[in-house]
């Protein structure tokens, strides 16, 4: 699906939920979906700046932490990067991200029985999961 796509995408959940996507939230919403794979914050600054050159980093962390909470991007703690969630339509799932240590890619993955398993352990504990990201390091196939 191509950014356009995205977008239209990301302005119909937005739409339904109530949920306003500004020119600069849609701006950062673009950049992401126009890059390969994770982002820091700056470097989205610097993205940002070629189209709005009076851009601070306050626009792009509120941008992020709209996008992150409608569902668009997950943030990857470990690196302090984001990753534009490319089926984020149906995002209410668990996020398992593989991270190759050698040339940053990061894969996202889903594993139903990876989820049970921490679910179990969690309810076992008497804890409650609002959000879970699992962030797996290692190198990938082309970096082995």
């Amino acid at each position: 699906m191509d950014s356009t796509q995205l977008l239209e995408q990301a302005r119909k959940r937005c739409q339904q939920s109530g949920a306003r996507l500004t020119t600069a939230r849609e701006q950062i919403f673009l950049l992401m979906a126009e890059n390969e794979g994770a982002i820091g914050a700056y470097d989205l600054l610097e993205k940002l700046k070629v189209i709005d050159p009076g851009a601070k980093p306050a626009t792009v962390y509120r941008a992020l932490d709209f996008l992150a909470a409608q569902g668009f991007v997950h943030k990857i703690e470990s690196i302090n990067s984001f990753l534009l969630c490319h089926h984020f339509s149906d995002c209410n799932h668990p996020v398992q991200l593989l991270i190759c240590d050698n040339c940053g890619s990061v894969e996202e993955i889903q594993s139903n029985n990876l989820d049970l398993a921490i679910r179990a352990m969690a309810d076992a504990s008497g804890f409650k999961i609002s959000q879970q990201i699992v962030e797996a390091h290692g190198h990938c196939q082309s970096c082995q």
